[in-house]
């Protein structure tokens, strides 16, 4: 930037470069020796930076501003506590085989067990597949939220129940019936958890994997 300068001998003023700063010259009109001063610094106010706008927790959207990701360290007792369930609910599985027959199991504790199963395998498959980019849901609204995928996953064992078994006794026969229960599963994850059609079906077919070895522990076709 040019610099002003003042002739101490004529009082004449004038702007000069700045890459003439620190030398002397003649004075333009007086031919007196003249010292340009260095340039001046221009201040520079750095402000800080407003704060970014960001969505309540436990919405599920994507927040105006990127969230800090953090690690979550599940603890050698949760460890403990989610190997115990899954081994008492194949213990249960075998003694209810004992207890009624294979494949005896009374309609009601065929549904109730379905439901009981279905809860933990959509909340356990949220934790698992969300997208980490999304704020995830909390609390109370997770909690319907899971209840309510897991009672559509439960629901679809009661329809599969009522299909004709002629329809479903050929493993070829689920080329067309699978991809129907699958998109109503995927559908049920989408809206409850903001899935892509993808994750959704394989949230899903989480819950397809458990119940099936569940069935065919207690005596059943595991489809």
């Amino acid at each position: 930037m040019p610099i002003q300068v003042l002739c101490s001998a004529c009082k004449a003023t004038f702007r000069v470069s700045d890459q003439f700063a620190g030398r002397t010259g003649p004075c333009p009109k007086c031919k007196a020796p003249i010292t340009i001063p260095a340039a001046p610094i221009k201040s520079v106010t750095v402000h800080e930076p407003e704060a970014p706008v960001t969505t309540s927790l436990g919405t599920g959207r994507a927040p105006e501003a990127p969230l800090k990701r953090i690690d979550v360290v599940v603890s050698p007792l949760e460890w403990f506590g989610m190997a115990a369930g899954a081994v008492a609910i194949v213990v249960a599985a075998g003694l209810a085989r004992l207890a009624c027959g294979p494949g005896q199991l009374p309609t009601w504790l065929l549904g109730l067990g379905a439901l009981a199963v279905a809860w933990p395998c959509a909340g356990l498959g949220y934790a698992a597949m969300r997208d980490k980019e999304l704020e995830p849901y909390s609390g109370s609204n997770l909690w319907l939220r899971t209840l309510a995928c897991g009672a559509v996953y439960a629901l679809l064992w009661g329809v599969h129940g009522i299909i004709p078994p002629d329809l479903t006794s050929e493993m070829w026969q689920w080329l067309f019936i699978a991809p129907i229960f699958f998109f109503v599963g995927a559908l049920a994850s989408l809206v409850s958890f903001d899935f892509d059609w993808g994750t959704g079906a394989m949230h899903y077919g989480f819950y397809v994997m458990v119940t099936a070895l569940l069935r065919w522990l207690a005596g059943y076709p595991p489809v």
